[in-house]
């Protein structure tokens, strides 16, 4: 059922074809990849998202705080051949960059630096508004992709700078792909910045203030499981499991979260 549901979408939403053969098949089903991060495939759907998105191995992409790498070893190997991959992680600079995620950052480029077969030339950027926004040459990215972040920006009060990050950072006609944790539309700002969830209708506000036109939408990675009423908010379902042993057959059954998936285009010059 899952899969003829997949497909349906893919129908619905016109997804064009990644080009490259199937590299990007390649690059989820490769050895590489841990069992673990495999198994999220199922609530994450890598294949369906980045076809989505219009994915091209010859693209130059930009990942938006890879925090620790499950995308990123997807399209390291993916785009090493032909394209140009930045993970524009946590700044190492920015005072306001905690330690916690330093030492992520840290581990990520350890990763990257004993892999270099692998992942090919990554372009390590740091990305912390308004002290470090260089995370690719301006005009210069097809795409850029942001995965479950935008709850974390919302709750420093940094998320409008964050998106006119990206819009300075694409191309005329490229696409910033986003994949967040979905608030119910009634939902208020404080609520999303204590749930983690975001309502849809402020992440288009977000992207649309900064310059970016919606151009697609698609329900790749919903849950209707998920009735976003638990009690540590989105950090309650799995992965994080933030209840411990408590209920967690509860939260197991429910999988990983309701999440939205939005395609915004920099519309092109002249437009």
């Amino acid at each position: 059922m899952r899969v003829i549901l997949s497909l349906l979408i893919t129908l619905l939403v016109v997804v064009p074809a990644a080009a490259g053969g199937d590299s990007l098949g390649a690059a989820i089903d490769g050895e590489h990849r841990s069992a673990p991060d495999k198994q999220r495939d199922e609530h994450r759907h890598p294949r369906e998202t980045m076809e989505f998105f219009g994915i091209r191995p010859d693209m130059t992409v930009v990942e938006i705080w890879p925090a620790s790498g499950w995308y990123m070893e997807i399209l390291g190997p993916y785009l090493k051949d032909a394209g140009t991959y930045y993970a524009a992680g946590y700044s190492l600079e920015a005072k306001r960059t905690p330690d916690w995620r330093k030492k992520a950052q840290g581990e990520l480029n350890d990763k990257i630096e004993a892999n270099p077969g692998l992942y090919g030339e990554v372009i390590v950027t740091g990305l912390s508004v308004p002290q470090d926004t260089d995370i690719a040459p301006a005009d210069a990215a097809d795409l850029v992709l942001t995965f479950r972040n935008v709850h974390n920006w919302m709750k420093g009060d940094y998320a409008p700078a964050m998106f006119e990050v990206f819009f300075e950072t694409l191309k005329p006609g490229g696409i910033l792909g986003v994949v967040e944790h979905r608030a119910p539309e009634e939902a208020d700002i404080a609520w999303m910045k204590q749930s983690g969830y975001v309502s849809e209708s402020h992440v288009i506000e977000l992207a649309t203030s900064a310059g970016f036109e919606l151009v697609g939408r698609s329900e790749i990675n919903a849950n209707p499981k998920d009735t976003k009423n638990h009690p540590f908010g989105v950090w309650t379902l799995p992965p994080a499991l933030r209840m411990g042993e408590r209920d967690i057959w509860t939260w197991l059954a429910i999988g990983e979260s309701d999440r939205m998936t939005l395609k915004f285009v920099k519309p092109a010059d002249g437009d």
